[in-house]
């Protein structure tokens, strides 16, 4: 059985499958030089992690028995062009939340006590500065409450916060209620064209005067332009971002620049605990393909 990773990083999960596939079976990355569509004509099972699988790639793979999606988002995945063919996509919900949580709070954390500003002064052998804020007492709203969504609401109220949600229905005027009130807010939904710029200038101008944002679930949930803008006029405190509208993010990008603004590179749920469980997943699909069983966490 061939495998191939279409993902575009995370290349540790690839070193773990690697040394624990059945024998006879093996594992490629894509190689990007090329238009993926061009190199699955062998590939059984496709890992798509951030690339894009549509029909031209589905068409292009006659051998394609499973769509094996390492993460819980499939938002990039052509579902209908799969179900044309009867190829089964599955994903591994439940395996990086607590990753993902803890993230979120790192940068939340980041941000609040200014982490960019305390490297330069301690370039410059500065002392006692910048000062920042205690998330103690604070209202953290979380936009989506799956299971990282909880996570980091279970770790936030150790800190002393106050948890509020925004789920899916929401009204307009529930946004505004909900943006208003929040100190800070952490993203944990999916993106779907109800959720792409959900958090945007009507957002930011609801945000109390130095609100902090952290997105740790997808770039397009947040508007960039509206960000910029509030950004620009001192609305936030400062952004966590660890999800980006472009991925790799270009460092030079002037809005990373900003030093309210603290940028990882999509490492979220990247974890050796977390790893370890997408691995458990995706080989415990590839014993039920094999065996003819019934798939763990078949979305199509």
């Amino acid at each position: 059985m061939r495998l191939l990773w279409c993902g575009s990083g995370w290349l540790p999960v690839v070193e773990q499958l690697a040394t624990r596939l059945p024998e006879g079976s093996s594992i490629g990355v894509w190689d990007r030089s090329r238009p993926l569509a061009s190199v699955v004509g062998e590939v059984d099972v496709l890992l798509p992690s951030n690339a894009n699988i549509t029909p031209e790639v589905i068409a292009a793979a006659p051998r394609l028995r499973l769509i094996q999606q390492p993460a819980a988002g499939t938002d990039r995945i052509d579902r209908a062009a799969a179900a044309a063919r009867a190829i089964p996509i599955c994903n591994a919900p439940g395996t990086n939340h607590v990753a993902v949580a803890e993230a979120a709070l790192f940068l939340l954390l980041a941000i609040a006590r200014r982490a960019p500003l305390a490297a330069r002064a301690f370039a410059d052998r500065q002392i006692g500065v910048p000062a920042g804020i205690e998330l103690a007492g604070k209202i953290l709203g979380v936009i989506g409450m799956g299971r990282a969504g909880t996570a980091v609401a279970e770790r936030a109220r150790g800190l002393g916060m106050t948890v509020i949600e925004l789920g899916r229905g929401a009204t307009e005027a529930d946004r505004a209620a909900f943006f208003a009130a929040s100190d800070a807010v952490t993203i944990h939904c999916p993106l779907t064209p109800e959720t792409r710029g959900l958090v945007g200038a009507a957002a930011f101008a609801a945000m109390r005067p130095g609100a902090l944002v952290v997105n740790v679930a997808r770039g397009g949930v947040i508007d960039r332009e509206a960000l910029v803008a509030a950004l620009a006029g001192d609305r936030l405190g400062g952004v966590g971002l660890d999800v980006h509208w472009d991925e790799p993010a270009d460092p030079i990008d002037p809005i990373y620049a900003d030093p309210r603004v603290v940028a990882t590179p999509h490492i979220g749920g990247s974890t050796v605990e977390a790893f370890r469980r997408i691995t458990d997943v995706v080989l415990d699909n590839l014993g039920r393909l094999t065996r003819g069983e019934p798939l763990r966490y078949q979305v199509v």
